[in-house]
């Protein structure tokens, strides 16, 4: 798929609809949806398939807090694209790492990251439990949705 990345210059929760593709509590995304910065990826219509939003956590570490792909664009690099963008932009603003988290139920996530260059550095146990946000039971692929593995990628 073509696509084009830019920078979203309008309010993030604009595009609450595609951050809810990824996140799955409302209480942790209306926490952090209005910061840092927006890419999004568009169609060669012009139409929204994806977004990366990337928080500067320090002058050395930016971390990706949300992305996400619309299913009908899924597996045609536009989450490579983004990706590639926002470790692009850390680079020049002379950051040294870019971390990122998700589930460890989702093996597909965890094949692309590492596909990616990023590189797995811990578990955090029990980071999508009810009293963080999140409802109970949701599965990925069949497997419980508990746990969080955090990646990193060096630049």
């Amino acid at each position: 798929m073509d696509v084009t990345i830019e920078e979203y210059d309008g309010s993030h929760r604009d595009l609450a609809w595609s951050f809810r593709e990824a996140e799955d509590s409302e209480q942790l995304l209306n926490s952090y949806i209005d910061l840092g910065r927006l890419w999004v990826a568009r169609s060669p219509d012009g139409e929204i398939v994806g977004h990366l939003q990337a928080v500067v956590r320090d002058a050395q570490v930016w971390e990706v807090t949300n992305t996400a792909v619309a299913e009908s664009a899924r597996g045609r690099g536009a989450g490579r694209a983004l990706l590639e963008r926002a470790v692009e932009e850390a680079r020049s603003a002379g950051a040294t790492r870019v971390i990122l988290a998700t589930a460890t139920a989702d093996v597909g996530n965890l094949r692309f990251y590492q596909r990616c260059g990023f590189r797995m550095t811990h578990v955090v146990q029990d980071a999508f439990a009810p009293f963080r946000g999140y409802p109970p039971g949701i599965e990925v692929d069949g497997i419980p949705m508990l746990d969080q593995i955090w990646f990193e990628r060096v630049l």
